[in-house]
């Protein structure tokens, strides 16, 4: 059985960044299998970088109604607010794992959603956080999502 799966902003920008191509596609097996599975999770702040990624940084950018349309799809993950709880959280990460302060509420966003898992390449492929474990969604491009997730069954 497939665990929630928290998803960092990098995954979902590369999904639709088509200056890579081998991560665009990479990026969009994970995003397929994940909505197939009802397992992808992440936050409103992933979807804030999302949004602002999209139409700022992207070149060429999206439309702004495009961006809010993917945004608004996403919401259907059941994005964790940017709360004290999760403030407090990242605070107690951000000091006793020396992370980035948006790296802190990323990682106590996915302990928050109950996780097993954080898809990002921004942390160490395999480091473990309490019960969430990052994988690097492009470090076993061979391999289907769901044989990255058994691999990981104890």
């Amino acid at each position: 059985m497939t665990g929630r799966v928290f998803v960092d902003t990098n995954v979902l920008v590369y999904r639709s960044d088509a200056s890579e191509p081998a991560r665009q596609a990479r990026a969009d097996t994970w995003y397929r299998f994940l909505w197939r599975s009802h397992a992808g999770r992440l936050s409103f702040q992933v979807l804030s970088e999302l949004y602002s990624t999209l139409t700022r940084k992207l070149k060429p950018g999206f439309d702004e109604r495009e961006a809010r349309e993917i945004v608004r799809e996403l919401t259907a993950w059941g994005p964790v607010p940017v709360d004290l709880g999760v403030l407090e959280r990242a605070w107690a990460l951000q000091e006793g794992h020396l992370l980035s302060w948006w790296d802190a509420l990323i990682v106590a966003a996915a302990q928050l959603a109950e996780c097993r898992v954080l898809l990002t390449e921004d942390l160490q492929h395999g480091q473990a956080f309490g019960a969430v474990r990052v994988v690097d969604p492009f470090a076993s491009p061979e391999r289907t999502p769901a044989e990255v997730l058994e691999a990981l069954e104890p």
